[in-house]
């Protein structure tokens, strides 16, 4: 399976250390391989050469070396290759000269094959003929030299030899193999090794443990030597579906993107590691216009889109960077080591630089942007959580401000520890479905009639009991959280709306979301997917947003907006009043519904100014053909006022408190009568 965010086909750069290691590794093999060809026996070899034996060896270890043996932690220094039980069996029958000229013809073949950049071949011959020639050393201590021309085969005395050869071969090639890695990745060799060796070394006993038992059937009836495939098969396939398993389990299945999962693991390993000079960087990007690409083509050529934009971020990154998908066109990049906040600026300005270069597809041009939060360990957060949780506060900021890319700053996050612990008990609430929806009816103030119900979230928390919205939301609206909740609100409140509507009761529920819900383009195809699987009309559900939407210039620039529109979901204005907003800026906004603040309403009774700027507002609604609603009606004197001024519709404590489902659906009955349907409005 191809690995995306392999980079180890990209050469080094000369003068790194990398370059160094991988030259001096190379130029000593090649010295080995050297002196083993000037020791070969061209008679010898000539003679073999005509023997079956000699080609059913050669053709073995070239199929062993095609493709390796995967295990889940070995993926790092890409497996085990069934060649090694082979290539070890030649060294102990024929001696070192046929062993690394059998195994430095595997590795050129397999290097043609799966399309390798010459530095990696070059060193895989290296390694390997190191590896054979350390096990060669230890074979000679013994005074075992075997040769084309004196065969040697084992017996049961000599165990001990081949033990210390076969690991002397695995030390080799292990250490080698893992130093590459590790300065690849600038990672601590002692770390590749743990994660590496565990798993690699089952399989090299394995077998490098066969290659005796190869050496005696060649002795004895070479033309069983074939019937070996077969165990190696068993093998193979045995740990290949283990692989795929562990990498669906670790990856997104569209990219090949490490997913959540993978980037805990991958943040925990780089925090351990973290030196007290350097930095660990957590990035989230999310992607500015997905969306029309889905509208526009499809979501085939967005799944496209989003594996061309997985490869440009790979490959927009340092080696040893990880770049993972979390969910949509929601991607995190690890940084395990960065020098400081502009070095992690700079690794920013980069990947946005790639996501900004137009993508044709379709025939079709797209410009895509993303947003980039920044979050560094230990400056902002001591774990993964936080980092994650404030890399988003971040993002969120750069999306807000239309910056591109912003760094975590602590004045600008209103989360306390306080705070932060209740996030994560918010967490847990969301999945456990702790959450509770209460409903409180709007009523018209010239009829009394029920023009449908505000849907308002509670949550009784185990230890500190009833949390008011405003400690949580606000909370929410700042995390990761945020599109979670709303998901989540909606889909009770669509459940709720359909035992409704479907036993008689047709009247409308508001949900509130935040304007970040609106920068999001999953919101209409989540509200056209629940509408239809509960069988609902568009009208059957409404979407409240506060005035401050209108205080920036990026509701009117998304497509979610226009989306919800066509879908026929209604919008409301919330809170109306309580901003700074103007008369063309509510004309831009598609609603159908102001709400004018509770703050003004309650004092209408006894303030003038509050009164007139009331009345104004209702004026105002409705020379725009919309529909007014006062907050905070709380006595008769407040809504007999309210009907003289026009308003249309009122909603507080003199109608009713917010109520659980099965009282508010007790308190409709009562009011709307068992075969009345009033006409659905839209509310938030």
């Amino acid at each position: 399976m191809t690995d995306p965010t392999d980079t180890r086909d990209t050469g080094p750069r000369v003068g790194t250390p990398l370059w160094g290691y991988l030259a001096g590794i190379t130029v000593i093999g090649f010295t080995a391989l050297v002196v083993a060809m000037l020791r070969l026996d061209a008679t010898g070899v000539a003679g073999l050469a005509r023997t079956p034996l000699f080609w059913v060896l050669a053709v073995l270890v070239v199929l062993g070396e095609l493709r390796p043996v995967m295990v889940s932690s070995a993926t790092a220094v890409g497996g085990t290759y069934p060649s090694t039980m082979f290539t070890f069996a030649v060294l102990l029958h024929l001696g070192l000269p046929v062993a690394v000229l059998m195994q430095a013809v595997a590795v050129i073949i397999n290097g043609v094959v799966t399309r390798k950049s010459w530095h990696r071949v070059m060193f895989n011959i290296a390694q390997s003929t190191l590896a054979l020639t350390a096990a060669a050393v230890v074979l000679g201590t013994f005074g075992i030299v075997p040769s084309p021309a004196a065969p040697w085969v084992p017996a049961g005395n000599d165990l001990l030899a081949i033990a210390l050869a076969g690991i002397a071969y695995f030390v080799t090639r292990a250490t080698l193999v893992s130093g590459a890695v590790a300065l690849h990745e600038r990672r601590s060799i002692v770390r590749v090794l743990k994660v590496t060796v565990g798993p690699q070394g089952l399989v090299y006993t394995g077998l490098l443990g066969l290659a005796p038992l190869v050496v005696v059937v060649m002795s004895h009836s070479p033309g069983l030597v074939p019937l070996f495939v077969a165990p190696l098969a068993a093998v193979y396939f045995t740990a290949t579906l283990s692989m795929r398993r562990d990498h669906q389990a670790l990856h997104d299945e569209l990219t090949g993107l490490p997913n959540r999962k993978m980037l805990i693991v991958s943040t925990e390993e780089a925090l351990a590691e973290a030196r007290q000079d350097e930095r660990v960087g957590l990035f989230l990007l999310d992607l500015d216009r997905f969306k029309e690409v889905n509208d526009t083509l499809g979501h085939p050529v967005g799944d496209r889109l989003l594996q061309l934009i997985a490869h440009r971020l790979t490959h927009s990154v340092r080696p040893g960077d990880v770049v993972a998908r979390l969910g949509g066109d929601e991607f995190a990049v690890l940084l395990p080591s960065i020098r400081d906040a502009h070095a992690a600026r700079e690794v920013a300005a980069r990947l946005r630089a790639a996501l900004t270069e137009p993508v044709r597809l379709e025939g079709m041009t797209f410009d895509l942007d993303g947003s980039v939060g920044i979050a560094l360990y230990p400056d902002h957060a001591p774990d993964f959580e936080l980092l994650l949780q404030r890399a988003d506060v971040a993002m969120y900021l750069a999306k807000e401000g239309r910056t591109g890319v912003e760094l975590y700053q602590a004045d600008k996050d209103r989360n306390s520890p306080e705070r932060l612990t209740l996030l994560g008990d918010l967490r847990r609430a969301i999945d456990n479905r702790e959450l509770r929806l209460h409903y409180q009816p709007k009523v018209g103030l010239a009829g009394g009639d029920v023009q449908g119900v505000e849907a308002l979230l509670r949550w009784r928390h185990p230890v500190h009991g009833m949390i008011a919205p405003s400690e949580f939301v606000p909370l929410a609206e700042q995390s990761y959280l945020m599109r979670q909740l709303t998901a989540y609100v909606i889909e009770e409140a669509l459940e709720q709306a359909a035992a409704w509507w479907h036993t008689g009761l047709r009247v409308q529920i508001s949900v509130n979301i935040s304007a970040r819900d609106l920068l999001a383009s999953a919101l209409p195809e989540q509200l056209e997917v629940g509408l239809a699987r509960y069988g609902l009309p568009p009208a059957a559900i409404q979407l409240e947003v506060t005035e401050r939407i209108l205080t920036g210039d990026q509701a009117y620039t998304q497509e979610t907006i226009k989306a919800l529109a066509t879908l026929g979901v209604p919008l409301a204005l919330d809170d109306f009043g309580t901003g700074y907003s103007s008369l063309i800026r509510l004309q831009r906004l598609a609603v159908s519904e102001v709400k004018i603040d509770a703050s003004f309403v309650r004092r209408i009774a006894e303030s003038e100014d509050d009164y007139r700027i009331v009345r104004s507002i209702v004026d105002l609604v409705r020379s725009l053909g919309l529909r007014s609603v006062a907050e905070g009606v709380e006595s008769d004197d407040v809504a007999l006022r309210l009907a003289e001024m026009g308003c249309d519709v009122g909603q507080g404590w003199l109608f009713c408190h917010p109520m659980p489902a099965p009282d508010a659906a007790a308190w409709l009955r009562e009011r709307m009568g068992a075969e009345v349907e009033y006409e659905v409005s839209s509310s938030a």
